[in-house]
């Protein structure tokens, strides 16, 4: 994970102006099209799904680029758990990146899949959680 660290905190320092939220403002919205990633500077965020937090993130993190590579409308909602700032990244510099930059497409790509790892792991959880509870529920 270091080396997806180290180039989103490059990203988060390469000169790109930084948006600052208020704590509890959102930053994206769910459904909404995305035309830009966000990586993490300073404070927290929350990323919420129907009003449910699904992850939490601190500075060096990164949110809002399945928009980027897919071209489907917000997944989840961003909004800011503690002030933060963040730095974003337009669909264009993103792109180039990634044509351009091997080690940014594989940060990329580490990212997702841990995210994906993480994300499975919690459903898994919540479907023994409830294979176990179901016997002790009366139909």
């Amino acid at each position: 994970m270091a080396a997806a660290d180290s180039h989103l905190e490059l990203l988060a320092g390469a000169g790109l102006p930084v948006e600052k939220f208020a704590a509890g403002d959102v930053i994206l919205r769910q459904g909404t099209q995305g035309n830009k990633m966000y990586v993490v500077c300073s404070g927290r965020v929350r990323i919420e799904r129907d009003g449910q937090t699904i992850e939490e993130l601190s500075a060096g993190d990164s949110f809002g680029e399945m928009s980027l590579i897919d071209g489907a409308p917000r997944s989840a909602t961003a909004r800011a758990e503690t002030d933060c700032e963040v730095a974003p990244i337009t669909e264009k510099t993103f792109l180039r990146l990634v044509h351009e930059t091997p080690l940014f497409a594989l940060a990329m790509m580490h990212n997702l899949a841990d995210r994906l790892r993480r994300a499975n792991e919690r459903w898994l959880s919540e479907l023994q959680l409830s294979n176990r509870l179901a016997p002790a529920i009366p139909r």
